[in-house]
């Protein structure tokens, strides 16, 4: 019975391996080998923290799963420490789901949010601002000052779910920011930057400046960066149609931890970093998602891929 699970488990991988193609197969391979070399080596030199310190802004009376998703993705890929930072009826949800998370109860503190998160940011790597956020305009008028704030310590972010929102109401939160990620589904980029292939829309994104970059996701994940965005797009395919809810909150914290390795290995560079994480998150996401899939089909869950995330990590990415 052992051996034959054995055999199982290396078919699902093997064919996760070989599922995948690039539409923009020499770009795409060279970021993704860029992305493996960017993992740090785990050695008894480094000191805790040194392999990502994560923030996650969001968590709402709504939406707890959101946050707790993407902050434990970040933790179970290879990030040290993880706060999260969200409202005070989230703050108990998401610590009963993970005593590994620091969770801060100040985004909806009447008269402090803003100072009550600003002593963090400095020990920060990357801030992921949107899973389970909500929309309460009061925590959006929050949301402006972080973003303001961020802007000047050029604090790098990834943008997902309703920090996407906020940027449809107002992008110039975001135009010429100096290092961030968006991660929009078709819908939010819709909302965002409009219909397809219009000469507005590609006037939208291009102006967003070089180093604001988008993980479009999709059956293919379009990755739009640098300068002329629209006219050097790489492209990643693959995954199962299995679409259940978190798994981008999932690509967010993934996100935010190959953006804070890329960032390790490449000073100075935010475009190019941000590119080899987006590459990178892509393309494992949707390995992640084949394998938990071939294992739990209909019934997958984000828990489920989650639980996976040691196993598709040692055999796509980790040094050997």
């Amino acid at each position: 019975m052992f051996i034959s699970f054995v055999v199982r488990a290396v078919s699902i991988i093997s064919f996760a391996k070989q599922s995948f193609s690039f539409a923009n197969m020499s770009n795409s391979n060279l970021y993704l080998t860029k992305a493996r070399q960017c993992v740090p080596l785990l050695t008894n030199d480094m000191h805790k923290g040194q392999a990502g310190r994560i923030g996650v802004v969001g968590g709402s009376f709504e939406y707890t799963g959101a946050p707790y998703f993407a902050g434990i993705s970040a933790l179970k890929l290879g990030a040290d420490i993880v706060h999260i930072f969200c409202s005070h009826d989230a703050a108990i949800p998401i610590k009963s789901y993970s005593p590994e998370l620091m969770v801060h109860p100040v985004l909806d503190d009447p008269n402090h949010s803003i100072d009550l998160i600003k002593p963090w940011l400095d020990r920060l790597h990357v801030l992921v601002i949107g899973p389970g956020l909500g929309r309460d305009p009061k925590v959006f008028a929050t949301i402006r000052q972080l973003f303001s704030v961020c802007r000047e310590l050029k604090k790098p972010l990834v943008i997902d779910a309703d920090g996407l929102f906020l940027l449809s109401q107002d992008l110039s939160l975001i135009v010429n920011y100096p290092g961030a990620i968006l991660t929009p589904n078709v819908v939010e980029f819709t909302r965002i930057f409009g219909d397809d292939g219009s000469d507005s829309q590609i006037k939208k994104i291009d102006a967003l400046g070089p180093s604001v970059s988008i993980l479009k996701k999709g059956f293919v994940d379009n990755i739009y960066s640098g300068v002329n965005k629209t006219s050097n797009v790489v492209n990643v395919e693959g995954g199962k149609a299995r679409r259940c809810g978190g798994q981008g909150d999932i690509l967010s914290g993934c996100t935010a931890v190959f953006y804070a390795w890329a960032l390790r290995t490449m000073p100075g560079d935010s475009s190019e970093a941000a590119k080899v994480a987006s590459v990178g998150a892509s393309h494992f996401v949707k390995a992640l998602n084949t394998i938990t899939f071939e294992e739990k089909g209909r019934s997958m869950t984000a828990s489920d891929m989650i639980d996976r995330i040691h196993t598709v990590f040692d055999e796509q990415f980790e040094h050997k």
